[in-house]
């Protein structure tokens, strides 16, 4: 599945920085995938409904913290780990 691209304004050296929902889009897909889980999995270990899932990492949804926090536990993560850019440009969409 890829990523649905939403771009945001670019710095003066006109270098793209991704929106807070784009990199936890990025993250999650990352994380779901490095588990080997699908959405309907993520979802069931979140508490969370699959097309809730699918449109967090189409970045069509406003999620909440509590959300955010409840997908990072399921992950096994930390819910700051879900909005920290990748380190690695590739790693970007």
């Amino acid at each position: 599945m890829t990523l649905l691209a939403v771009t945001s304004a670019s710095s003066s050296s006109g270098k793209h920085k991704p929106s807070a929902r784009e990199v936890l889009a990025i993250n999650v897909v990352t994380m779901r995938q490095a588990k080997g889980w699908s959405q309907d999995t993520l979802a069931a270990e979140a508490g969370l409904h699959r097309t809730f899932v699918a449109h967090v990492e189409r970045q069509a949804r406003n999620i909440s913290l509590d959300n955010v926090e409840r997908l990072a536990r399921a992950l096994g993560m930390q819910a700051y780990e879900l909005l920290k850019p990748p380190k690695h440009p590739r790693d970007r969409l």
